[in-house]
């Protein structure tokens, strides 16, 4: 029997093709991990329960009539549509955003302005920067005391300087029209120190060698602050502004301790409103629906500043 080809020729075997196997992951970047997720577990753990968590309960409050002793009942969007017609939650909204409006650019005008010399090296600035911060590290409710009693109206220390250039002052705390004024004062006094620490390092951080180039260029002060300084320092503005703007938004123990909200609702903020409906009337639901409104409002602010910061703020690469 002739064979073929086929059947003489040699077999060849084609090799199965390996999957490319990745490198082990070394040990020390394992352990690197481990350590990373140690040190933010505290902090994230802090942001689930104390942020986080109870975002999520008072969506859900939020839908619900609770006065804290009964069952809650479903009430759906019934809370929200209570916002529309009351005007004591529209009042507080305007109070607040009139006290966002005034205090903020107040506390960054201050903040900068005396950061400014303390960058010039003034003698002994670690212990004026000290001095300055105090108030910052101070609890807010002993602050209000103090300014409780500077600004009574016959025998406080606000008024008595008035008197020394002819002003009468008012009665701030009780005036319709001085209440709010009185309270941004006091917490521009308060909240200063921040900033001016922030700014003092931002402009600590600002090559000298700028300066010195306009200066050969003959750049009056006034244009090296605008074209340099500000510039360089549009980071930390941007960090200060954002911070502030949140915080002024939840303001509350000045306006409780200094006016208890008033006169009349004069001075009632919507932090204060919330605490008000949620734990003097008991109306948990409309509470959470009020601070979630709140919520909303915080981070569409805040969003739109970040929006706007590529135009603004300058990084130095």
């Amino acid at each position: 029997m002739a064979l073929s080809t086929a059947d003489t020729a040699p077999s060849v075997s084609t090799p199965t093709p390996t999957r490319p196997t990745s490198p082990p992951t070394p040990r020390w970047r394992s352990r690197e991990a481990l350590t990373a997720w140690l040190f933010i577990l505290p902090s994230l753990i802090g942001f689930l329960i104390f942020t986080a968590g109870p975002v999520v309960a008072a969506g859900v409050i939020s839908l619900l009539n609770w006065n804290l002793f009964s069952a809650p009942t479903w009430a759906g969007l019934h809370n929200f549509a209570r916002l529309g017609p009351d005007p004591t939650f529209w009042s507080a909204l305007g109070n607040t955003a009139y006290f966002t409006l005034v205090s903020v650019p107040l506390t960054i005008v201050v903040s900068l302005a005396l950061a400014l010399p303390l960058n010039q090296g003034v003698r002994r600035v670690a212990v004026f920067r000290s001095l300055l911060l105090l108030p910052y590290a101070t609890i807010t409710v002993a602050v209000a005391f103090v300014w409780i009693w500077l600004y009574i109206p016959h025998d406080g220390l606000v008024n008595a300087v008035l008197g020394w250039f002819g002003i009468h002052g008012p009665a701030w705390l009780i005036s319709d029209g001085w209440a709010m004024p009185a309270l941004i004062l006091m917490s521009v006094w308060k909240s200063f120190g921040f900033g001016m620490v922030v700014f003092l390092a931002g402009l600590q951080a600002i090559p000298q060698q700028l300066y010195e180039a306009g200066r050969v260029d003959g750049t009056s002060p006034w244009n090296s602050f605008r074209h340099i300084t500000l510039p360089m320092l549009s980071p930390a503005l941007f960090f200060v502004i954002v911070t502030s703007v949140i915080g002024s938004f939840q303001v509350f123990d000045q306006a409780l301790i200094m006016t208890n909200g008033g006169p009349g609702t004069r001075t009632t903020t919507l932090v204060m409103y919330i605490y008000r409906t949620g734990f003097e009337n008991y109306d948990q639901g409309y509470a959470a629906a009020q601070s979630l409104v709140l919520f909303a409002f915080i981070v569409m602010i805040t969003a739109g500043q970040f929006l706007f910061q590529r135009k603004l703020v300058h990084y130095d690469n």
